[in-house]
């Protein structure tokens, strides 16, 4: 299966979930390929870091760049079970490429304004990329919510999302929690990083099982 992980927008944490689905995905099964496509190298550095650390199951990652992603895909995935994208937070070449061969498209928003006013942007790459991948499913997972349940922007965010056609929104909410980034510069997921912070680890397990089972 290919999973992208992506987005029109910088910030909601993208890097995050396809790091933590990478370990996570990679303790299951052995031949699992994560693919930085962000000239950030986000997710290239936090494999270099477990990778220094020996940290175990090693991720294997390769960075690829421009229109030349979606071959290069296709060619890598006669190696490996299991892709995942981590796509830069804007519309580039390298997101709209891994949407025309990836099997599902996960878009962390956080539940705000300025992220749900990307929503009608995102709605039409996927239109377009059904054109030509007619097997894609493009979800929405609200990441970086406030853990306070008195907040309700997650709620209000689920009805606005209702309206685009192309795009569904999945249960699970990740909320900001600073054991997110303290996972990340020690090359970790929060399941491996404080496997007893309950609520986090809940939080990666339940997108994981939804994108996988």
């Amino acid at each position: 299966m290919i999973i992208l992980i992506g987005g029109e927008k910088g910030g909601p944490g993208k890097t995050t979930i396809a790091t933590n689905l990478a370990a996570r995905r990679t303790s299951e099964i052995e031949d699992v390929l994560l693919i930085d496509t962000d000239k950030q190298s986000t997710a290239s550095y936090w494999c270099s870091a477990r990778e220094d650390k020996g940290i175990k199951p090693r991720v294997t990652s390769v960075q690829k760049y421009d229109k030349a992603v979606r071959t290069e895909i296709i060619e890598l995935k006669k190696k490996y079970t299991d892709i995942i994208i981590d796509a830069g937070g804007r519309d580039s070449p390298e997101l709209r490429a891994a949407l025309l061969v990836c099997d599902k498209a996960i878009f962390p928003l956080r539940p705000s304004q300025f992220d749900l006013w990307t929503l009608g942007r995102l709605n039409s790459l996927v239109e377009i990329a059904l054109e030509i991948n007619d097997k894609l499913k493009a979800y929405v997972v609200i990441n970086q919510a406030s853990p306070n349940p008195a907040v309700k922007e997650s709620e209000e965010m689920r009805e606005f999302i209702s309206d685009f056609e192309n795009i569904k929104m999945l249960n699970t909410v990740v909320c900001e929690r600073i054991v997110f980034r303290r996972a990340a510069l020690n090359g970790m997921s929060v399941l491996e990083y404080k496997p007893e912070d309950i609520k986090a680890n809940e939080e990666i397990e339940n997108l994981y099982k939804e994108i996988y089972e």
